[in-house]
């Protein structure tokens, strides 16, 4: 739920994010800029049978490789698609609220600036 809660907290933060759509994908809990189409799904799921448990991003995107570009130390990563918690630690909110607001804006990110 504190996950979760970061995940709003840190929409409602950046300007043309807009509201959340919260739904479930793959039956996870899975978050999305529907209305602004600013960013790329975030999904939440426990890895099955382990005190771990992931953020999610789109496989096809370079999220997973700039957050490992930018927290190499600080986070885990699952290959591509993943930030990998333990259920045992605290998660390291800073860092995790940083990859959250450009999984939030990727989209618009990669769009060009009108003229």
């Amino acid at each position: 739920m504190a996950l979760r809660q970061l995940i709003f907290e840190t929409a409602a933060g950046i300007d043309g994010v807009g509201p959340l759509d919260e739904t479930l994908k793959w039956k996870q809990p899975s978050y999305l800029t529907t209305t602004t189409g600013s960013g790329s799904t975030i999904r939440i799921d426990r890895i099955k049978d382990t005190n771990w448990y992931a953020l999610y991003f789109n496989c096809n995107t370079n999220l997973v490789e700039k957050f490992r570009a930018l927290y190499p130390q600080d986070l885990d990563y699952g290959g591509n698609r993943s930030i990998i918690l333990s259920l045992d630690d605290e998660f390291p909110e800073p860092a995790l609220r940083h990859c959250i607001g450009l999984a939030l804006t990727y989209h618009r990110s990669k769009r060009k600036p009108r003229s």
